[in-house]
């Protein structure tokens, strides 16, 4: 049998609320430490405690960090599911699983291999408790996920050191259920298995990150210091990181009090007004939710888009609708995003890919807003978000200044017979703005969400309505120049065809690209990473037959956005969806892809 070194998929199938989480995080660590590139995914339930939930891992040397299909090991430590975990093990690949009771043969395949560990018994062997024996049943298995894939046991007890470093006490307790998992399976399985890891050096200065810790970083070096918000799955962690960092970073050296103001609002509605009256008094301010907390938000933000108050949300999307699924990833809400509010509205998006992306464009949102005096969004999702991802480091330029848009200061308005806050006089669609308490007479101005002349005095003219709004749009042009522009991943097109990908898509959509190229088929690339398109998105899109745009939906709505905005043929826009709630795989890509292109061809030969 052929060795598979640094190329596979493992998975942990354990029950919610039994401490699992540490151990598997740990592997992970492991791997990462060793100089292979690793990709973990947390498949977790919607409740706190009891159903099953699952951690899978994908190592590649080569770098791929989308998920794949086929599980090679499984270690299967939840009864519950031990059925459908053994049907997701690919054939020729392990079912590792608790032997301290039997398995039930009926259930068993021929075509895969089954190794018992006894975790519970030899945890109770060593620990009287019954919490403690749960918990170190966990370290058990990754001893013999040690023996089993060759994993530098050096380098496993080194984390556990760093993780209990305030705990010193706990740290022999888990290095004798590390060594008695890891000695069991020497003594009773040929170590190591036929798919094993070996030491590397393809990590470089790449570090592990979550999207939302990343975000959250973001909004602290943007210079935020209001967060308004309302909890829910899976953004919650972004205001919690937030905190965390202004608790140490935002605090008055001379006086001790707080320079930053965090409030959990009754409701996602009263969120947005927070951060409304926040910005509009001057602050740095944010929110951040998911595809239900938009739609409850969507009045204010047709506020903030009419009144032109800069405002910066994150939807940390999840599969919908209603309560939906909410701890499964989806690209759900790019519609009820882009187009938040009743009325004519249009929002600037950014699309994020990698937590740095989340880092770099949580800041650049916050400078968009204020240039732009709207509501900027960044769109993530619960892949990127709540997922540690392998991701280049974070950096900061210290001599970046924020752009803080078109705001008259006290000098400015001296100079001023009579200031009208929506004077469009760049002819870009951007007026200028006060802060409020500026200057003791002048700058003033009601804000309101009625129809206002360029003074912001009411009106109910048609003509001057028509003027104001069509000024509004004319800022959506000019922003065109100034969101992060596509990335194209070619210097010239060679192929009539195209794809078209966004967020977290791209991993599976590169490492399809690189199967197709091994297949002999060529691919242009685009990733489209902000609203509005800019002229490289209309130009890529004219320069092909066909574009299959790649998506996390149903309802193909990237697709439908780039048909409106772009007043592009929807014949060439072709769907490449995946909305079952799992990342979508470079494979699903594929097939989809040749599917595709194979009815093409049949239809084209029928014709001729």
């Amino acid at each position: 049998m052929s060795v598979i070194v640094n190329d596979m998929v493992i998975r942990f199938a354990n029950v919610n609320g039994t401490g699992s989480a540490s151990a598997n995080n740990m592997f992970s660590k492991a791997i990462f430490r060793m100089g292979i590139p690793v990709s973990p995914k947390n498949i977790f339930p919607s409740n706190i405690q009891g159903l099953p939930t699952w951690y899978e891992v994908r190592i590649n040397e080569k770098g791929y960090l989308g998920r794949r299909a086929g599980i090679d090991v499984l270690v299967g430590v939840n009864p519950q599911s031990f059925d459908q975990d053994m049907l997701s093990v690919k054939p020729g690949g392990y079912f590792v699983y608790d032997s301290t009771k039997p398995l039930y043969e009926d259930a068993m395949r021929d075509d895969i291999q089954y190794i018992g560990i006894p975790m519970m018994q030899i945890s109770m062997g060593f620990f009287d408790v019954a919490r403690l024996q749960q918990l170190f049943k966990n370290i058990i298995y990754v001893g013999a996920l040690a023996a089993l894939l060759d994993i530098e046991m050096g380098v496993i007890k080194q984390i556990i050191e760093e993780q209990f470093g305030k705990k010193p006490k706990l740290v022999p307790p888990n290095f004798k259920a590390l060594e008695a998992g890891f000695n069991y399976a020497k003594e009773h399985v040929e170590c190591p298995l036929n798919v094993r890891v070996k030491r590397s050096d393809n990590i470089g200065d790449r570090i592990l990150l979550e999207g939302n810790e990343a975000t959250a970083l973001g909004a602290v070096y943007a210079g935020a210091t209001v967060a308004g918000w309302y909890p829910i799955t899976p953004s919650t962690s972004i205001v919690k990181a937030f905190e965390t960092h202004v608790k140490k970073l935002r605090i008055d050296p001379e006086t001790g009090k707080k320079n930053y103001a965090i409030v959990q609002a009754e409701d996602e509605l009263a969120a947005m007004g927070m951060v409304i009256g926040a910005t509009w008094n001057g602050a740095r301010a944010f929110t951040a939710t998911s595809g239900p907390g938009v739609s409850l938000m969507s009045e204010f933000i047709g506020l903030a888009y009419f009144a032109e108050i800069p405002v910066v949300l994150v939807n940390v999307q999840r599969g919908g609708p209603s309560t939906g699924m909410p701890t499964r990833t989806q690209q759900p809400d790019l519609i009820s995003t882009a187009y938040a509010s009743h009325g004519d509205t249009k929002h600037i998006l950014l699309f994020p890919s990698t937590p740095k992306e989340c880092f770099e464009m949580m800041a650049d949102c916050f400078d968009l807003a204020d240039r732009f005096q709207t509501p900027v969004i960044m769109v993530s999702d619960l892949d990127l978000g709540m997922n540690i991802h392998l991701t280049d480091p974070l950096e900061w330029d210290d001599a970046r200044e924020y752009d803080r848009g078109k705001v008259y200061d006290a000098e400015a308005l001296d100079k001023i017979e009579r200031f009208g806050r929506y004077l469009d006089l760049d002819d870009d669609g951007v007026c200028y703005r006060t802060i409020p308490g500026t200057h003791p007479t002048k700058g003033s101005f009601f804000t309101r969400g009625t129809s206002r002349d360029e003074y912001a005095k009411y009106t109910e003219s048609g003509e001057v309505y028509v003027r104001v709004v069509n000024r509004i749009l004319k800022k959506w042009e000019t922003a065109k120049q100034y969101v992060p522009a596509p990335e194209l991943y070619q210097s010239e097109y060679s192929s009539r065809r195209g794809i078209i990908f966004f967020g977290t898509t791209t991993y599976a959509a590169l490492e399809a690209m690189d199967l197709f190229k091994e297949d002999g088929v060529e691919l242009d690339a685009m990733r489209i990473r902000a609203l509005p398109f800019n002229e490289t998105v209309e130009d890529f899109i004219e320069k092909h037959d066909e574009i299959f745009v790649i998506e996390q939906n149903r309802d193909a709505q990237f697709r439908s956005i780039l048909i409106n905005e772009l007043d592009t043929n929807p014949a060439k826009l072709i769907r490449i969806l995946n909305f079952d709630g799992m990342p979508i795989t470079a494979q699903t890509i594929m097939e989809l892809i040749m599917a595709n292109v194979e009815s093409g061809m049949k239809h084209a030969s029928s014709v001729q």
